[in-house]
C-alpha cells in the first residue's frame, strides 16, 4: 500500500501496556530511499523523541490511526537517548540496535529496512555489534526535506511537499512536489531515482527535465490513492523504465 508520510504523522504508538506517543517524522536513507526509523514523540515535559525501526511495528489500525508495538513503555522509555533533531551517528544506531536486539541493517547484504533479530517481548537481550566509526549514516528527516526547492533543468518549478511510502517494505516510492506558484492546486509526484542531485546545503532537489515537462505531467490527487494505473501513465509520460518491471 502506498501512503503519504504526512498521513502517517501523528499515528499513535500503542505499546503492550498503553500509548507511548505518536509519530513525529521519519528518518530515511538518502542513498537507498528506505525509511530506517520512525521518530516517535513521547510527549511529556521533556518532549523526548525515540527511534523505532518500522519492522518492530505491528499491523496499523487505520480507523484509530495507531501502530501497535510489542514493547513495554518501560523498555521504550529506557532506550538510549538520541537527539533525533541532530545527525544520528552509526555508533548511536549500534547502541540502539544492541539495546533492542534489532538486526543491524548496515551489515546486511541488501540494506533492507532493519528487522528484529527475534522477539523482544521477553526482555531486552544484549548483543555484540561491530561498528565502523563513520559520522555520516545517510539519514535524513522527512521534516527537513519538506520545503526543499525542486530545480528543473531551466529553473525552480516548486517545492517538496510530502513523500509517498510503500508501507510493506517502507521504501520511499515518490516525492510529492507542490507547483502551486505556477498552477493553483497542482501537485506532481517524482520517484527519487529520477533525481539527478540533491544539495543539502542549499535545500534543493534537482531533476534533469524542463519546467514545462513537470507542469504537464499527469495530475496527482493527494486525496486519491496512487494505483498502478496512475503509475503506468506517469512512467509512460516521462518515458522511464517501470520499477515493477525491473
Amino acid at each position: 500500500m502506498l501512503i503519504s508520510a504526512k498521513y502517517l504523522t501523528n499515528y499513535k504508538i500503542e505499546s503492550k501496556d498503553g500509548n507511548i506517543g505518536q509519530v513525529h517524522s521519519f528518518l530515511f536513507d538518502d542513498k537507498k530511499w528506505i525509511i530506517r526509523y520512525l521518530v516517535v514523540d513521547t510527549g511529556g515535559i521533556t518532549g523526548r523523541k525515540v527511534l523505532i525501526v518500522p519492522s518492530a511495528l505491528g499491523k496499523p489500525d487505520g480507523e484509530s490511526r495507531m501502530f501497535p508495538i510489542d514493547l513495554t513503555k518501560d523498555e521504550i522509555e529506557k532506550s538510549p537517548t538520541i537527539d533525533a533533531d541532530k545527525p544520528v551517528s552509526r555508533a548511536q544506531e549500534a547502541e540502539l540496535h544492541k539495546y533492542y536486539n534489532w538486526a543491524a541493517y548496515w551489515s546486511g547484504p541488501f540494506g533492507l529496512a532493519a528487522t528484529p533479530v527475534g522477539p523482544v517481548s521477553g526482555g531486552i537481550e544484549k548483543t555484540t555489534v561491530t561498528v565502523e566509526e563513520k559520522p555520516d549514516t545517510n539519514l535524513r528527516s522527512t521534516r527537513e526535506v519538506i520545503g526543499y526547492a525542486l530545480q528543473a533543468a531551466d529553473g525552480v518549478i516548486g517545492h517538496v511537499d510530502d513523500f509517498i511510502i510503500h508501507q510493506e517494505d517502507w521504501v520511499v516510492r515518490y516525492m510529492i512536489v507542490d507547483i502551486n506558484r505556477w498552477l493553483i492546486g497542482r501537485k506532481v509526484i517524482i520517484p527519487p531515482d529520477w533525481i539527478s542531485e540533491i544539495s543539502w546545503e542549499n535545500a534543493e532537489v534537482f531533476v534533469d527535465v524542463s519546467k514545462e515537462t513537470v507542469r504537464k505531467s499527469p495530475d496527482f490527487n493527494p486525496s486519491a490513492p496512487v494505483n498502478r494505473e496512475y503509475e503506468i501513465r506517469l512512467y509512460d509520460y516521462y518515458g522511464r523504465p517501470k520499477y515493477w518491471s525491473a
